[in-house]
């Protein structure tokens, strides 16, 4: 245990060194022909109401439904192969889960995943699907850690987790990379914040493509905490957070905050009936089924108008996996 904590520590000091403009195209090129490259659509009739000109980056249309795919293939395919063959490992009960696992599977190793055992049955089923090696736990933070001390100890696995790393936050760059290519000159990208691994990883892509576009961060104000840190200088917290975009409850990290305070322009809040009136929007205009934490970007849009007017503004629609049985605006 004590050796496993020391292994921790190290890795943290590590984390902290920032990705450089080959460290994000080296991830690129590393991923470019396993990942789906995603459409870049547009929408005149969501364009009308916003007052400015869209771009939506289609990461719900990613493998796995999330872009969160890019980020654990290219930290499993970074793995030396002296420690990959004994697999990866995570705690996760949401689509980090998933994509490590299917990750994973494509580099022809185990993926060890400790899920609490009230996860949704979907979401099982989705790392059951993709290969992963499930292990319950009770769900508290405190039980999954543990759960997967335990995991590593038993496996030699390699902790993988889902934005707290230096080659996760290289591969969600990456999706900000494919949307400069295709829409260039860009006054805004927007993302949705929750640990700060896209929205860390997005800033440094618009930073080294050096088009002059500014970078947004969207968070429900109901889960404020990246809003709070990047106003005060100093992480804080989440303290309770209750929001429909379960995908964004999540505090930023050292590493993530580190990035963002230093290459994101702002972060703006949201209110929940405007996530679940952009979601909607998303599915009326343009057929698109949205979870509510990919449509935090496109509320913020709505909700901020005078920030974003006659602007042309990149939106990355970071995922898609949501209960078709409880969308939010069916009744």
């Amino acid at each position: 245990m004590v050796d496993f904590v020391f292994k921790i520590d190290i890795f943290l000091t590590m984390a902290m060194n920032i990705p450089t403009r080959t460290d994000i195209w080296t991830a690129y090129n590393r991923i470019k022909n396993s990942v789906n490259r995603t459409p870049v659509m547009t929408s005149t009739a969501i364009n009308r109401m916003a007052g400015c000109e869209l771009f939506f980056k289609c990461e719900h249309l990613q493998r796995v439904g999330a872009f969160k795919f890019r980020g654990a293939l290219n930290a499993v395919l970074s793995l030396p192969s002296n420690v990959l063959y004994k697999g990866v490992a995570t705690h996760s009960s949401g689509n980090h889960a998933a994509a490590l696992a299917l990750a994973a599977r494509m580099a022809g190793i185990p993926a060890y995943i400790v899920m609490p055992k009230n996860a949704p049955d979907v979401k099982q089923d989705a790392v059951r699907g993709y290969g992963g090696i499930i292990r319950f736990c009770e769900p508290t933070l405190q039980a999954r850690e543990e759960a997967l001390v335990c995991f590593i100890e038993e496996t030699g696995a390699t902790f993988i987790p889902p934005y707290d790393h230096f080659q996760v936050i290289c591969g969600q760059s990456t999706a900000a990379l494919e949307l400069l290519q295709e829409a260039p000159r860009i006054d805004y990208v927007v993302t949705p914040v929750g640990g700060g691994g896209l929205l860390s990883g997005t800033s440094l892509a618009v930073t080294y493509c050096e088009q002059g576009g500014l970078v947004i961060g969207a968070e429900p104000a109901a889960a404020d905490d990246a809003f709070r840190s990047f106003n005060a200088g100093k992480l804080i917290p989440s303290d309770n957070p209750r929001t429909i975009a379960d995908g964004l409850l999540t505090s930023l990290s050292p590493l993530t905050f580190e990035i963002i305070k230093k290459n994101v322009d702002q972060i703006v809040t949201v209110s929940e009936d405007g996530i679940v009136q952009a979601m909607r929007l998303l599915f009326e205009r343009m057929k698109q089924v949205v979870e509510p934490s990919g449509a935090v970007p496109l509320a913020a849009v709505l909700e901020h108008r005078e920030l974003f007017a006659d602007k042309r503004v990149g939106i990355i629609l970071s995922g898609g996996n949501v209960d078709l049985g409880h969308l939010p605006f069916s009744h």
